[in-house]
């Protein structure tokens, strides 16, 4: 058996983009655009203290159409408008020399009521939501309509032109964390009877359709190498949620559509096992071994040292996300490749946030959410929540 890579050996794609290394940073919302949903300076700074050294910078996630939201500070990419402002995002996250994919989505049932036009909350089907960090007191969605359906590929195809336009190298499809991709996908939320739910093969329709019409805007207006990736949670908790049954299924229609690379989010990529365990393996082992190198997989998922990574790697993976510890450390390539990883800051400390150019509304964030601990400034350790 081959050894695994190293974390910091290059990596090229199939399209021949090549990456410096195997650290990806982790797409991570910060909660810090614009009112009119522009990208903000603080969000700029954030990413140009971060990029340098990483091999591949995912952006946070940008909404292709207005009821789309899921977050307060939140740039957007429904209009051409956008563009400069997005050309401003690209500029920022390939300042540090990688190539900057940007993710796009549409929140689905978890957009914020208050953010969208007549607080019309729209899913898969009209399956309510329980009261979460996304909508605190629940929502019922509407189920979106055939043509409605077909206007939310084509928002998909439209935010990834102006990508291109913008200079970014790739999109990523944000088919995770429950957002409207998955919401298609998954059988609990999904409770159609028409071609777009019922059967795994219906359930998979919307994803697959909207996959093909990125393919389609990137071969028409792409006039340089453009990836194209995917990123699933491959299981939910509800009993009758997806299970990773039906994520290796998708995986085989994705790697058929021409994806250029899987993005599993776990919860930890290092433990992070099947819900309906069978056998030892974590369910990023398991991903990799249905991949069986046929497409890049990446995972992201409280890796915050070059240590984890490296494991993540052994894992299988091609490549390996990297969000908190890039959040906590803006130099965590350059410690890790100077062998200096005990110098990782490994918990958020109050005195360090204007340092590490961390945006208010992310700060604000990571004080009310899990898997975070927060160092005060007389020393004590208190635990906080942790962010999605």
């Amino acid at each position: 058996m081959q050894n695994a890579p190293t974390l910091f050996e290059p990596f090229t794609f199939a399209n021949g983009m090549t990456l410096r290394n195997r650290v990806v940073m982790a797409p991570m919302t910060t909660w810090s655009a614009n009112d009119d949903g522009t990208v903000s300076d603080e969000e700029v700074l954030y990413y140009r203290r971060r990029v340098n050294g990483v091999g591949l910078v995912l952006t946070g996630c940008t909404h292709v159409m207005p009821n789309g939201i899921g977050f307060t500070g939140e740039f957007a990419s429904y209009d051409d408008t956008f563009v400069p402002s997005l050309r401003r995002l690209a500029e920022a996250a390939k300042s540090g020399g990688a190539p900057a994919v940007l993710q796009i989505f549409h929140a689905g049932n978890k957009a914020v009521p208050e953010l969208i036009p007549g607080a019309d909350v729209v899913g898969a089907s009209a399956v309510p939501v329980s009261p979460g960090p996304f909508n605190p007191d629940g929502v019922m969605p509407r189920a979106l309509g055939h043509d409605e359906i077909l206007e939310v590929i084509s928002a998909f195809g439209d935010a990834t032109r102006r990508a291109i336009e913008a200079g970014f190298d790739g999109i990523e499809l944000h088919g995770a964390h429950g957002f409207l991709i998955q919401n298609f996908f998954s059988p609990h939320y999904n409770q159609r009877v028409d071609a777009w739910g019922g059967t795994l093969e219906n359930r998979m329709r919307f994803p697959l359709a909207v996959v093909r019409e990125v393919k389609r805007v990137i071969a028409a207006h792409a006039e340089r190498p453009f990836l194209l990736g995917y990123r699933l949670s491959p299981e939910e908790p509800e009993q009758d949620g997806l299970r990773i049954s039906d994520t290796c299924a998708l995986i085989e229609h994705l790697i058929d559509c021409g994806v250029d690379y899987v993005h599993a989010s776990l919860s930890n990529v290092l433990e992070a096992k099947p819900i309906e365990v069978t056998n030892d393996r974590t369910i990023a082992e398991l991903i990799a071994v249905k991949v069986a190198g046929r497409v890049p997989v990446i995972a992201a998922g409280q890796v915050r040292t070059p240590q984890q990574a490296e494991r993540a790697l052994d894992l299988g993976l091609s490549l390996v996300a990297v969000g908190q510890g890039l959040v906590m450390n803006p130099e965590w390539v350059e410690l890790s490749k100077r062998g200096n990883g005990s110098l990782i800051e490994t918990e958020i400390r109050t005195t360090k946030v204007p340092e590490i150019a961390l945006p208010a509304g992310l700060w604000g964030q990571i004080q009310f959410a899990t898997g975070w601990f927060k160092i005060n400034d007389n020393g004590k350790a208190q635990r906080q929540k942790a962010i999605a």
